[in-house]
């Protein structure tokens, strides 16, 4: 069936990101996972190309764009080369910090922030996790203490994405710890600011090339004026967004499922054993056709639920749908296609090996799969 989803626009988008990602990222990525740190010149690069900051305003660098469909071609070209670390740095980028800057900063904050963000100059980064927190929110301890103009923030975060190279980080800290889920804020601390300072460059199974870290807050002092939104609305603020992270999150599991496949269609008939190509044997062609009917019917499903994101339409229960199922099929996609690469696929030389290591952790953030099943169970009994 034809798909259906992009416009003419849309595939001349494609064209230029194509283009960046055959010159700025395919050459470099071997290098990146060596180095476990991906080079800045590549978001000083994309950012000339116009390719940070599509929804924010144009006044502020970006490109006013809503439509979904132009970060989802982003998120397709970096797949097919499968530059995973590279995507999820750029999504947390143009998909969390970015909106979040967008719809709660004032004219101020999007002013210092946004230009440089657009461009690639500054690098964003959302630190909601703690050692003892994980998926429940509620239980952040990081603690922001008023003080004349401003917060005294105290406290740690882990497993940030952008953690060391980030120049914007959102903190989410408890202001008033008897406020219940109105406890919290959303305070931008900036590389410099006194008191903070980076952990550790996290050791992890894949996307190597990533950075995540360790934060630590010791005493450090936030302006009134890097209050993000209002005090006490940050809980409310985070839940707000998280549909837009999930979905990118099932883009992303979509495109790296469908680009692992078709690098294993070509691999089945060029891979020869017992005389003939591996595409020919039965098994190989049923896997083949079970996996290929699998994506499409995702495919169906996460389209649909970028075009619901760009009608404003894209609800909490829908992106936790399509977060989990969209990353449960790239697991099953990744391994299953490793199977039938046999030795090889445990290679690291080989594509598929790479996105065997890259896919876990997609149902793990932006909420665990068994979080949302959670939400989407509790929105069917009627439960709040």
């Amino acid at each position: 069936m034809r798909r259906g989803l992009y416009t003419a626009d849309h595939e001349e988008f494609r064209e230029v990101v194509a283009e960046f990602v055959r010159r700025e990222v395919a050459p470099h990525l071997e290098r990146w996972d060596e180095q476990r740190l991906i080079d800045r010149d590549v978001w000083l690069a994309a950012g000339e190309q116009g390719l940070l900051g599509l929804a924010a305003p144009e006044e502020h660098g970006g490109a006013a764009l809503s439509d979904y469909r132009y970060r989802n071609v982003v998120q397709e070209e970096l797949a097919k080369v499968f530059a995973s670390s590279l995507a999820s740095g750029f999504s947390l980028q143009d998909d969390i910090a970015i909106p979040y800057l967008t719809s709660l900063g004032t004219e101020e904050q999007k002013k210092r922030w946004l230009p440089g963000m657009a461009a690639g100059k500054l690098i964003g980064a959302i630190a909601m996790t703690e050692p003892g927190t994980g998926s429940d929110l509620r239980g952040i301890k990081t603690s922001g203490t008023r003080v004349d103009g401003g917060w005294l923030v105290n406290g740690s975060k882990t497993f940030i994405t952008n953690g060391i190279q980030s120049d914007v980080v959102i903190v989410v800290v408890r202001t008033d710890p008897e406020g219940g889920s109105q406890g919290f804020s959303l305070l931008v601390v900036e590389r410099d600011m006194p008191g903070f300072t980076r952990g550790r460059k996290l050791a992890k199974v894949g996307l190597h090339a990533q950075d995540t870290a360790e934060l630590f807050f010791d005493d450090v002092f936030v302006p009134d004026s890097h209050v993000l939104g209002t005090v006490g609305g940050g809980f409310g603020q985070l839940v707000s967004h998280l549909p837009l992270e999930r979905l990118s999150i099932a883009a992303h599991a979509l495109a790296l499922a469908d680009a692992v496949l078709a690098d294993t269609i070509e691999y089945t008939q060029q891979r020869v054993a017992f005389g003939q190509p591996i595409a020919d044997f039965q098994n190989t062609r049923f896997e083949l056709a079970e996996l290929s009917t699998e994506l499409d019917v995702t495919r169906a499903f996460v389209d649909r639920a970028v075009l619901a994101h760009g009608e404003d339409d894209l609800t909490v229960v829908d992106a936790a749908k399509a977060k989990w199922w969209a990353t449960e099929v790239q697991n099953r996609v990744v391994d299953r296609c490793l199977q039938l690469h046999g030795g090889y696929g445990y290679m690291l030389e080989y594509p598929v090996a790479r996105a065997f290591q890259d896919s876990r952790i997609q149902k793990i953030f932006g909420g665990t799969n068994e979080i949302m099943k959670q939400i989407i169970g509790r929105d069917l009994i009627g439960r709040k």
